[in-house]
């Protein structure tokens, strides 16, 4: 089996997969297996491969995955997007070799590929990676890498990164007269209207987007633009989550003063919050990185002759919203904290209320258990029994007794400590009172004594 590579789309995308078709629908199978090497073959999900070619004057144009670099003022970008799964980093860096390899070399496949941040050169370009070691399938988990050349920019990233294409001059979805999806239709007859359609998911991005007046990019004229275009697409995936984040907030806080106790049950249940403050602290995790790497991208770019100074004043600007964007998140964790504390609160009082309940039933049944339990004892002279024995009549008097005795050294022993504390208390206060007689005594002593000797003050 080999790789069979299409030709560019119009849309930039290059998708490569098998050649062998399905029996049943036709469709291409979605596995694509590596080159073999004497053993079996692993096979991984389609994975999107992206290449342009920029000319340096805002155009550009798709180009075929040769991993060339540009001359001149052209430079080149390829981009590889990895499928969100449960692969075994292994198994991604084995496909990244496939696909990179040659002119990449192993070092560089594991610059871009492995987990932690990441900053510096390797083999002559500058390779940066913000990669978070959670699970892959996570929402939460982000991973970026690039490696950065005079021409040319070789990026991976986890999953699709909103805004990382490009519209077309002339194209912007901003200045298009938008209509419903749906069609609408009069008298059984369909109506096209003009503009065009947006779709819901469309809309639910844009709105939650902090961002929306830059959702169609300006084209990069330098390898210096589009390095902040990327990290600029990487923060505002970051945003957009924290504002998805905020918005779930504000439903959950209405369901909560709306719902009743089978929903603070299930939420409880569920351990939603929990779940969601692990996934803060992961998200945190990855601003964190961005924290570490970011300014070092921006310090080792000031000492290239083709990184232009905007862009580093672009870079500075980026990282500040960063360090907002941590700031956010951590009242984010407060309130979700605060939320989860309610509902504990919400629980406990659940309990406490149930146990009124049972210490309310155990006063009531409490009597009654003492009252059987002793005209159940199996002894003579029991009330109300009509035991006349003179042998047995003075049993349940006995057992009565010995009742109250067990009863006694129950209560001496529970009240052992404060009796103990009572009594030591009033030692040391008998010992106070004795050392304080013994001392006036011996002052007195003293004074009256030395008296008529003394007859007042002596000069000295």
């Amino acid at each position: 089996m080999e790789l069979v590579q299409e030709e560019p789309s119009l849309n930039g995308d290059v998708e490569e997969d098998n050649d062998i078709e399905n029996d049943n629908d036709g469709d291409l199978s979605g596995d694509i297996p590596l080159r073999e090497t004497g053993h079996k073959r692993a096979h991984f999900p389609a994975v999107r491969k992206k290449a342009y070619i920029f000319d340096g004057y805002g155009e550009f144009y798709n180009k075929e995955w040769d991993l060339t670099e540009g001359t001149g003022i052209e430079f080149c970008w390829y981009h590889v997007e990895l499928p969100k799964g449960n692969h075994k980093l292994s198994q991604v860096a084995q496909y990244l070799i496939d696909v990179l390899c040659p002119p990449l070399k192993l070092q560089d496949i594991l610059s871009l590929v492995s987990n932690g941040p990441f900053c510096g050169h390797v083999d002559g370009a500058l390779v940066y990676r913000v990669n978070s070691p959670g699970p892959a399938s996570s929402d939460f988990t982000f991973r970026i890498a690039a490696r950065i050349t005079e021409n040319s920019v070789i990026t991976v990233s986890l999953g699709r990164v909103p805004r990382l294409g490009f519209s077309p001059m002339g194209e912007s979805l901003l200045s298009e007269v938008p209509r419903v999806e749906s069609p609408s239709y009069v008298r059984g007859e369909r109506k096209d209207g003009g503009g065009i359609v947006i779709r819901e998911h469309v809309l639910e991005f844009l709105l939650t987007m902090n961002h929306s007046e830059g959702c169609d990019n300006p084209v990069p004229r330098t390898v210096s633009n589009l390095v902040v275009h990327i990290i600029d697409t990487h923060v505002d995936q970051l945003q957009d989550v924290v504002t998805k984040l905020e918005l779930e907030l504000d439903s959950v806080e209405i369901e909560m003063d709306k719902g009743g106790f089978a929903l603070k049950k299930q939420m409880l249940d569920d351990r939603r919050f929990p779940k969601l403050h692990l996934n803060l602290q992961r998200l945190l995790q990855v601003i964190a990185h961005g924290e570490q790497v970011f300014p070092r991208v921006k310090e080792k770019c000031s000492s290239k002759r083709w990184f232009a100074n905007e862009d580093i004043i672009s870079l500075e600007e980026l990282i500040g919203r960063l360090r907002r964007l941590k700031e956010n998140v951590g009242f984010i964790a407060n309130r979700v904290t605060a939320i989860q504390a309610g509902l504990d609160s919400w629980q406990a009082e659940q309990i406490n209320r149930k146990l009124y309940y049972l210490s309310f039933l155990s006063i009531i049944f409490l009597p009654l258990s003492i009252i059987t339990g002793a005209f159940g004892m199996n002894v003579g002279g029991v009330p109300w029994t009509g035991q006349r024995d003179p042998a047995l009549k003075n049993g349940f008097r006995n057992v009565l007794l010995l009742c109250v005795a067990m009863l006694f050294l129950v209560l001496l022993c529970f009240s052992f400590p404060a009796i103990y504390a009572r009594i030591d208390s009033w030692r040391r206060q008998r010992a106070l009172r004795r050392s304080w007689s013994l001392n006036r005594k011996s002052f007195l002593k003293r004074t009256t004594s030395a008296g008529p000797e003394r007859g007042g003050y002596h000069k000295i």
